[in-house]
């Protein structure tokens, strides 16, 4: 049996990329999802891929749901922490709903699956928690107050757990993408979709393999020299 992964939001999207990619490189993947029970039918018969549904806001059932995989599966030695959501809009429009939903998801979601995994990883002496941030988090962006601001605090969050995973073998790093073919970003108007990719100096937008190939990368057993690293994948939209 391979490193049992956990790839959060890992059913749909680049979510789905790095789980194919894991279990490619010979993980025993596990794949959560938060609501779409069709999509994660469709991804399990399609793939293999073991597809369990769980709410990352929620800390009790984070840990309950953690707790059956590593009774089930094994120990979860890989974490990828990808699940998020947008909740747009500028601030004096925004409701405070709204910024909570996405702090929620988007980072409190990264504490409570890091939360239930951490402490098994230490007494195993090894572990791979890579978190997934975006340039938005970087560079900030209109109408993301929200969302920028969870991204921004899991670069933060990756450097501080880096510092404290690093005597037990455990790495912490990101990846920030840029602006990937995904269904949320082809919902973007053609006239400003056109404007985004003018800005990605190698013309294209990311794919969901880019993203995955980083996953690979930083989760491998010989990647253990690499901690508290933030991993730029955006076309050189931003150079950061």
């Amino acid at each position: 049996m391979g490193r049992v992964a956990l790839v959060t939001g890992g059913t749909r999207g680049i979510g789905a990329a790095i789980s194919n990619a894991l279990k490619g490189a010979g993980r025993d993947v596990v794949a959560n999802y938060a609501g779409n029970e069709h999509r994660a039918r469709e991804f399990e018969e399609s793939t293999g891929i073991k597809a369990v549904k769980f709410d990352v806001a929620n800390h009790e059932e984070v840990a309950e749901a953690i707790g059956k995989i590593e009774k089930d599966v094994g120990p979860v030695e890989i974490l990828v922490n990808n699940a998020g959501i947008t909740r747009d809009g500028t601030m004096h429009r925004m409701t405070f709903e709204q910024w909570k939903e996405v702090i929620d998801v988007n980072l409190s979601g990264v504490f409570n699956c890091s939360r239930a995994v951490i402490e098994g990883m230490r007494e195993n002496n090894f572990g791979r928690i890579v978190n997934i941030g975006s340039i938005n988090g970087q560079a900030g962006q209109y109408g993301q107050v929200n969302y920028a601001a969870t991204k921004s605090g899991i670069h933060g969050f990756t450097k501080a757990l880096a510092q404290e995973g690093a005597g037990k073998g455990i790495t912490v790093n990101a990846i920030a993408p840029g602006y990937v073919d995904t269904d949320m970003v082809r919902a973007v108007p053609p006239d400003v979709l056109e404007k985004i990719i003018a800005r990605i100096p190698v013309g294209r937008l990311g794919k969901a393999d880019d993203i995955a190939r980083g996953v690979v990368f930083l989760t491998a057993d010989n990647a253990d020299f690499i901690t508290g690293s933030t991993l730029s994948i955006n076309g050189g939209q931003h150079m950061y």
